[in-house]
Formats: C-alpha cells, sequence, structure tokens
C-alpha cells in the first residue's frame, strides 16, 4: 500500500453504524448478514475504529436521515431505497433500530455529520464543512452499504478533492455481487486506495510512531 495517513489529516468516515444494519435483530440486519459475517464485518469496523482513536486520526459518524412520520409522502422523485425506508421505517426516530450500535457510539473529539437524505453524505450535509474545518485531506470509507452510501460518499469525496480509501472488509452489502461490484468495477474509478483492515490499521499505527 503506497498511500500514507497522516494523523493530522486524515479523517475515517463510520457510515451508519445503526442497529437496524449491524445488530441481531435489526430490521435489516438479516439481509446484510451473509456478506457481513463473511468478510467480518463488526471485528474490521472496531479494529479501524479503535486504531483511528489510538493513532489520533479523526473519526467523524456520518449517518443516514433517521425515518419520522411524514418523510418522503409529499416528495416527487423517491428512490427505491427511500420507498423502503418509508414502509419498514428503518432507522426510525427515538427506536432502538435507529440508534447507534453500542460498539460505535461517539466520543468527545469526535464528529457527528449531519443526516444525509439519499446515499452522499457529503450531500445537503455539513460534512466537507466539518472535513475541512478540521484539515483533513484523506478519507477513510467504512461502514454500510458498499455499493450504496459507501460508494456515494467516496465518489462525492473524490469530486471535491479528497484522497479517499475503501477498507473492502469493513463494509458489507446485500448480495456478494454488489461487494464485487463496489471494490473491482466501481471503486477504482474514483477510489485512490481499496484496502484491507489490516493494511490500514498498520498503516494508521506507522503513521502514529513516524
Amino acid at each position: 500500500m503506497s498511500a500514507t495517513y497522516n494523523p493530522r489529516h486524515t479523517a475515517v468516515l463510520l457510515v451508519d453504524p445503526y442497529n437496524d444494519f449491524i445488530s441481531e435483530g435489526g430490521k435489516v440486519w438479516p439481509r446484510v448478514q451473509p456478506v457481513a459475517e463473511e468478510v467480518g464485518l463488526l471485528g474490521h469496523l472496531r479494529s479501524v475504529v479503535t486504531g483511528a482513536r489510538e493513532a489520533g486520526v479523526q473519526l467523524v459518524f456520518v449517518p443516514h436521515r433517521r425515518w419520522e412520520p411524514g418523510d418522503y409522502d409529499t416528495w416527487s422523485h423517491t428512490n427505491a431505497s427511500q420507498l423502503s425506508i418509508s414502509e419498514q421505517h428503518t432507522f426510525a426516530r427515538g427506536t432502538w433500530g435507529g440508534e447507534f450500535h453500542p460498539d460505535f457510539q461517539p466520543q468527545p473529539g469526535d464528529v457527528v455529520a449531519h443526516e444525509h437524505w439519499a446515499q452522499s453524505g457529503f450531500a445537503n450535509t455539513d460534512l466537507d464543512l466539518q472535513l475541512k474545518q478540521h484539515g483533513i485531506t484523506h478519507v477513510v470509507l467504512i461502514g454500510l452499504l458498499a455499493n450504496t452510501c459507501i460508494e456515494s460518499t467516496g465518489r462525492y469525496a473524490m469530486e471535491l478533492g479528497y484522497h479517499v480509501t475503501l477498507v473492502r472488509d469493513a463494509t458489507a452489502a446485500l448480495r456478494p455481487e454488489m461487494m464485487h461490484a463496489a471494490h473491482e468495477l466501481n471503486g477504482p474509478t474514483f477510489a485512490h486506495a481499496i484496502v484491507t483492515t489490516d493494511e490500514i490499521t498498520t498503516a494508521f499505527k506507522g503513521a502514529a510512531q513516524s
């Protein structure tokens, strides 16, 4: 891996770590579970988050809109994911499913960006502003889903001039072919590095010691 990650200028973007996505009993977990367990998602998320905090890398939560009654009811152009959220009340505000997984709770010094309505964590949020105010030039994306919010946020980050890293085993998708598309087909068109959890945590540790 040729990229280097100065802790002062690097952020881990933790996208949508909701109970509905990654906890037993979550509304979407049964669909994510096969891929998540195959790649070791939860363990790898913990490793990247812990490694980032130990190295002094900024952690930024990038949350999806928590569903509320009336969301999308009068919208002209809802997408398939938004229609599904409207039907299932995924990530509903004030519910367990709409809370972050207990292992991924914001700590002092972490940033929690404004909630995104669709798939990009940058669109109509303060994410770009927060990253710039913290001096961030490199972003490392982890979380859910590989081929939707991770891909859209990473592609948008590239367009804004950030160095983008995808961590292939610290994300998941609903089907294996979606993971393949995210990392083998689409990812290389916008990401500057596509790595494993072991590679990124080793890079963080080396950067912190240098």
